[in-house]
């Protein structure tokens, strides 16, 4: 069994219990996901199954889309509802000035994580340290934020709408949004919309995925490899060069009347099979293509 299934995540549940979930439901070991979602929010969690556990690091590099609900008024200790009321403010800024403060937001940003995160610092997760009322200094982290847009305005809060890199901390963004705009403010809710390929409106949700494998639908669900990696030119592989290509033997991009550069991906098919993800190195005789992950 091998491919990806675009799992809407509910909330109260972590990534985990949902790989845990899959494991059960499909009957089978190798199961992973990538990009962890907090238990509060729910939305888009490529689950990977088989022989795609190992796309994991590529599909965690792709733009993520958020759909969060603000609080204003309140900080808290873990930038979100559900946290210790730390500080309050009466500041209710004007839609124009929310969306303003938001916009300056855009671009390539340095964002310190919140305590209450997974990150390690001296070999602790900050949540752990946390948990005990300790408090370290974290590093910023450079993240980059696409577009970010505001609406839905209430007198104490409102909703934005984030396209932006890995590893950003969407209960940071809520809180130093708030203290851009001179008040305070928290995180309350989190939908992730969009990861990479995969969007919430094609979603399967953990009921639909046990119906569908009660029923021997499971493959209306699993989706193939090239879902990530369609961007990458395909690239038809003779078959005495496919048996060497299997063994790991690498070739030269030449060889395969390939134009590349240094870093340029390939897949590599044995007619309608999918062999491998190729990545273009040197080589001592120039770029050869090496596998970089393998489906056979």
């Amino acid at each position: 069994m091998l491919g990806i299934i675009n799992l809407n995540k509910p909330t109260g549940k972590t990534s985990h219990d949902m790989v845990s979930f899959v494991r059960r439901t499909l009957g089978i070991r190798r199961v992973g996901h990538a990009g962890t979602l907090d238990p509060e929010a729910s939305g888009v969690l490529p689950i990977l199954v088989g022989k795609a556990t190992a796309l994991s690091e590529l599909l965690t590099d792709k733009t993520k889309s958020y759909t969060a609900g603000v609080r204003l008024g309140i900080e808290t200790d873990t930038y979100d509802i559900t946290g210790e009321i730390t500080a309050s403010s009466p500041i209710r800024p004007t839609a124009e000035e929310i969306q303003k403060g938001a916009e300056s937001f855009v671009g390539i940003i340095e964002q310190v994580p919140p305590m209450y995160s997974a990150i390690k610092v001296g070999g602790k997760k900050l949540y752990d340290l946390a948990r005990q009322g300790i408090t370290v200094e974290r590093k910023p982290r450079q993240i980059e934020i696409f577009d970010i847009s505001c609406f839905d305005y209430t007198e104490d809060g409102f909703s934005v709408e984030v396209s932006c890199s890995k590893g950003t901390y969407i209960r940071s963004l809520c809180h130093d949004l708030g203290k851009t705009l001179g008040t305070c403010a928290c995180m309350a809710s989190l939908v992730r919309s969009r990861s990479g390929p995969f969007s919430i409106t094609e979603a399967v949700t953990p009921q639909e995925l046990t119906m569908a494998a009660e029923n021997g639908r499971i493959n209306e669900v699993l989706l193939p490899p090239e879902a990530v990696l369609s961007d990458y030119p395909a690239v038809d592989v003779p078959p005495e060069m496919a048996q060497r290509v299997k063994n790991g033997l690498r070739y030269r991009v030449g060889q395969l009347g390939l134009t590349a550069k240094e870093g340029d991906r390939f897949r590599l098919y044995e007619g309608e099979t999918l062999l491998c993800l190729a990545k273009a190195v040197s080589g001592a005789e120039g770029l050869v293509l090496a596998i970089e992950v393998s489906f056979y």
